[in-house]
């Protein structure tokens, strides 16, 4: 329970990942408020949990959602910018609203809500911590999803940036960069096409797909009251794909 009386504001909280890190919290005693662009009638998340459909891409709508979540559950003391969107095209077939669209959510989605709920955290001389969910693209080109790379690779620049700006008032900022992880869009292609799946876990080093579970046990340990000094930093979880 080392997050009882604390408060968790989590974005794509309805995707595999988001869900995972939210079962993840409140088992730790968290209380949790989560923002997704689906209607309320498809959240379907455990009791007590705080849900607002939002669009992170939204600047405002988002400063709104993060006062609604502390009317409600209190101050905000975890952030987990985790809303995200992927189109696989290359530079050529890509779509100029695709693209734009990639980076409005991935990227300023990701800046409006950790601005938004950190500016509150300085207002009341808080600490906390913020986690950017980025990914091993961020250094690593993938052709075929050049908006999404780019996207991750501001972001971890925007994690630097704010760990800078945040760290002598103590609020931590990092970035989590995944590997090859068994949800979202990769789980549906791998549905339809099995040896997909296993082609890359064959060509993950430690040979296995990371599951939403784990990154939720890593989301844990980096907003974990024992991350005293960790910040600005990237946490890459790649099994080795990198190397």
């Amino acid at each position: 329970m080392k997050f009882k009386g604390k408060t968790l504001l989590i974005s794509g909280g309805l995707g595999d990942i988001g869900r995972a890190a939210v079962a993840a919290f409140l088992q730790e005693g968290a209380a949790v408020a989560v923002g997704d662009v689906l209607p309320p009638a498809a959240a379907n998340l455990p009791a007590g949990v705080h849900y607002t459909r939002v669009d992170v891409a939204d600047a405002a709508a988002v400063t709104a959602w993060v006062a609604a979540a502390e009317a409600a559950l209190g101050p905000v003391d975890m952030v987990i910018a985790n809303a995200a969107t992927v189109t696989v095209a290359g530079l050529y077939t890509i779509t100029p609203e695709q693209w734009a669209n990639e980076l409005r959510v991935n990227l300023d989605g990701a800046f409006y809500l950790a601005r938004a709920a950190t500016a509150r955290m300085l207002e009341r001389k808080q600490t906390g911590s913020v986690v950017f969910v980025g990914s091993w693209a961020a250094e690593k080109v993938h052709a075929q999803i050049p908006a999404y790379a780019v996207s991750k690779a501001g972001m971890r620049m925007l994690c630097k940036t704010m760990a800078l700006e945040l760290a002598p008032h103590g609020i931590m900022v990092n970035e989590l960069a995944p590997g090859y992880v068994d949800a979202g869009v990769s789980r549906k292609v791998w549905e339809q096409a099995p040896a997909l799946r296993e082609e890359a876990r064959q060509k993950t080093p430690v040979r296995a797909l990371i599951t939403p579970e784990e990154i939720a046990q890593q989301l844990v340990w980096l907003c974990s009251p024992q991350n005293k000094h960790m910040t600005g930093s990237t946490l890459l979880m790649d099994g080795g794909l990198s190397l």
